[in-house]
């Protein structure tokens, strides 16, 4: 009983991923379409940057960049920016 449990403790653990999923550009992204034609030469390589645009439906996002070593950039993380009114008293 003791080798089967660690033997499926071995199997769940081999079975993780340490790789990130890879967030897939939507329209608005600077990487939408490809890479932009610029490289960014000045920013040091594994350095972030955010971008803010608003969505297809209106929807404000903010995607977090990062600088790859051949100078092109990867999305990393992406979230939606929320407005909330917590007292509106204009009515």
């Amino acid at each position: 009983m003791k080798t089967i449990t660690i033997f499926a403790v071995a199997a769940f653990v081999a079975s993780c991923t340490t790789q990130p999923r890879s967030l897939d550009p939507i329209p608005g992204s600077i990487t939408y379409g490809g890479q932009p034609r610029t490289k960014l030469t000045k920013s040091p390589v594994g350095s972030t940057f955010d971008h803010r645009f608003l969505g297809a439906n209106g929807t404000r996002w903010i995607e977090t960049y990062q600088i790859q070593p051949d100078r092109t950039v990867e999305i990393v993380n992406r979230r939606r920016e929320v407005d909330i009114e917590f007292f509106n008293h204009d009515r």
